[in-house]
């Protein structure tokens, strides 16, 4: 008698099948019509079933494991990644915005001094009070 070795599945397959085929037998089951006795039986080795998994994956919840299959440190991570991204492109947002206003005032004071000295009037004649009273009289 020759024995067929059969590859071995990847985890997340394995669980898929198993999940699949509880899913297929527990359907079978609730379909039936069992006699009570029977019923009372299955009731009893699920309750067993659950009570038992309960501390398994507790455990795995304590020592880092996510369902997924990934450790919990790299999940958290991923998530302080995904919570600090946002901060930091708003700070840069901030900073950027403030510099191109920065930007803009020196081009606005730029433009005023550059007309300030291209004028006829010398720059001193703008700071004599007299010369305020002037431009109020012009404008009537």
């Amino acid at each position: 008698m020759t024995r067929v070795e059969r590859p071995s599945l990847p985890a997340h397959a394995r669980q898929a099948v198993e999940a699949r085929f509880g899913l297929q037998v527990s359907a079978l089951l609730s379909s039936a019509d069992l006699p009570h006795d029977i019923q009372q039986r299955l009731r009893v080795s699920r309750e067993l079933a659950v009570a038992q998994a309960k501390p398994a994956l507790r455990g795995a919840r304590q020592h880092g494991v996510v369902a997924s299959g990934t450790s919990a440190v790299l999940g958290a991570w991923w998530v302080r990644l995904g919570s600090l991204l946002p901060l930091v492109v708003l700070a840069l947002g901030l900073v950027v915005v403030q510099w191109i206003e920065r930007e803009e005032r020196i081009r606005a004071a730029a433009d005023i001094d550059t007309v300030l000295l291209a004028d006829e009037l010398p720059p001193s004649a703008y700071a004599d009070p007299g010369f305020t009273e002037y431009l109020r009289r012009a404008e009537r």
